[in-house]
């Protein structure tokens, strides 16, 4: 494997846009978030890194093709359900960087991509002058029919990152499961990190 990981930010994002909508989908089916999705949604989604300079792409290629990759950006510019558990907590949503999704190929994973994930999204942060840093996790049930009997949680990886789960910061955010009819409202635990 020649692996080149990369970070990109507003305009620069563009050439990704359909690998990565590609790969979302594809690492999303999994367990815990098993999305439905669709092309159109997810491009539609990335497409909002494009206007923003004070977003932020990690790419992972092997080669040329796109195996993995990382977001983040201002809270402030994130969905409303995301900013509104720091409103209501009386947290400045101004003053937090969001770290969104981390994507990787199973066959890339093990090799330390997710932790240069969070270190390239920590400098790009520190970069733009933000020292309070925040993502989100989808809470299932134990007892999920789909939970895989091997599943193994991140909180202990993202523990050693240095984020604390919050549990008092939980936004509801909806998309279809596989094989459900319509989208349905998930909980999303944060959790943070002050730099």
């Amino acid at each position: 494997m020649s692996l080149r990981l990369d970070v990109f930010s507003g305009a620069e994002v563009a050439p990704f846009i359909p690998e990565l909508a590609r790969l979302r989908m594809l690492v999303f089916r999994e367990w815990p978030y098993l999305y439905e999705g669709s092309l159109e949604y997810e491009e539609h989604y990335l497409a909002k890194f494009l206007e923003w300079p004070e977003s932020t792409l990690v790419v992972v290629r092997d080669g040329e093709r796109v195996v993995g990759a990382s977001t983040a950006l201002p809270l402030a510019l994130a969905e409303t359900e995301f900013q509104e558990p720091f409103l209501k907590a009386g947290l400045n949503p101004a003053e937090w960087y969001y770290f969104g999704e981390s994507v990787l190929e199973a066959a890339y994973r093990g090799q330390g991509l997710g932790v240069a994930f969070f270190h390239h999204r920590e400098a790009r942060a520190l970069q733009l002058g933000y020292r309070q840093l925040t993502f989100c996790a989808v809470e299932r049930p134990a007892n999920h029919p789909l939970k895989p009997a091997d599943y193994v949680p991140l909180d202990a990886f993202w523990q050693r990152r240095g984020f604390s789960k919050r549990p008092d910061l939980v936004c509801q955010f909806s998309w279809q499961d596989l094989g459900q009819p319509q989208a349905t409202a998930k909980p999303m635990v944060f959790w943070v990190k002050s730099l």
